[in-house]
């Protein structure tokens, strides 16, 4: 296997773990409108993730930057096409982060609800644009002979795309109200549970859809076993949330993500941006890719970086570890 295919393969394990991670958190930010009755319930969903959501983020920014360095043609060609929607995107990222810190520097009850209602909104967004960002790039987009995309943002919004974005904003959702349900404890953890089953069988429905739309487009025997699989964990998941092992629910839940997510990648590859104008134009792990001295000297700090990320990220989730509930609330506004 040559490097320039090794990266393609990190970078789609990059991607994964920043949907399986993000999602949730996504997921909980929705639920601050969904689920939450008052103001104690959305701290609590507040706090499930307020450890934990800024290094989740750490993942886009190590994708991102992979990208950039392994395969400058892509990142360039794809922040260049899709540059409203990933504006969009870091404009909603950076909102979310000041809400999470502003919202408790002022006791006023307005000024939490426009931060809680900011919250929402840059949890929404994201989570429908990220599907429409991939569903373009596996399903392809105007490139031409010069590897530049030609086409406009209306071309983005595709029915292939649009999809794309509704599946990954309920299957973020059912994800972020299974982790609600294993993080909390009471009458919340409750409906999160009932709110699991509504909002995962719409998941299951429009998952299936979109990933039997990209199998009959492009995909082979990899993606048909990669489908197979999202599909039944996303069942299971649904089953486990209805038996109250809110612990297996949250786990396959990400297998979905996953395997729906590895999908994607095995449709893909070796493309890393399809042109639906010319085959032959297409960005590929080859045409797309930097020097193998680059990508060698990626290789060895990736060997030496990634343990210690993922030790210390872990490492972060078993220190916050614990249920919590509104009796752990403390009455006062900040």
């Amino acid at each position: 296997m040559e490097l320039h295919d090794v990266w393609f393969v990190l970078i789609a394990v990059l991607w994964t773990g920043y949907f399986f991670l993000e999602g949730f958190d996504f997921g909980v930010g929705v639920l601050t409108k969904l689920l939450a009755r008052n103001r104690a319930e959305k701290r609590v969903l507040i706090n499930t993730i307020g450890p934990v959501w800024d290094g989740n983020e750490v993942w886009l920014l190590t994708a991102g930057g992979a990208t950039f360095a392994a395969f400058p043609e892509w990142y360039a060609t794809l922040f260049s096409g899709f540059y409203l929607p990933l504006l969009v995107i870091l404009v909603c990222l950076i909102v979310r982060g000041v809400a999470f810190e502003y919202r408790v520097k002022r006791p006023e009850e307005r000024w939490q609800r426009n931060w809680e209602t900011a919250i929402f909104w840059t949890s929404l967004i994201p989570a429908f644009l990220w599907g429409v960002a991939f569903g373009n790039i596996v399903h392809g987009v105007k490139i031409d002979r010069d590897m530049e995309y030609v086409g406009s943002v209306w071309d983005l919004l595709n029915p292939y795309a649009l999809l794309g974005g509704l599946v990954t904003l309920t299957l973020f959702t059912f994800h972020g109200t299974v982790f609600t349900a294993l993080k909390t404890v009471g009458e919340i953890r409750e409906r999160a549970r009932t709110l699991a089953l509504r909002v995962g069988l719409v998941t299951a429905v429009l998952s299936l859809a979109f990933l039997l739309w990209t199998q009959l487009d492009r995909g082979d025997g990899k993606s048909l076993v990669a489908l197979v699989v999202a599909v039944a964990a996303l069942v299971v998941a649904l089953m486990a949330n209805q038996a109250g092992r809110e612990g297996w629910s949250f786990a396959l839940s990400g297998v979905t993500i996953v395997a729906a997510v590895a999908m994607l990648f095995l449709t893909l590859f070796p493309n890393v941006m399809p042109s639906t104008l010319d085959a032959d134009w297409s960005l590929t792990v080859t045409n797309a890719s930097s020097s193998p001295y680059t990508l060698k000297i990626m290789t060895w700090l990736a060997v030496v970086a990634t343990p210690v990320v993922l030790l210390y990220q872990g490492w972060t989730y078993w220190v916050f570890r614990k249920r919590i509930g509104t009796q752990h609330i403390a009455e006062a506004a900040h």
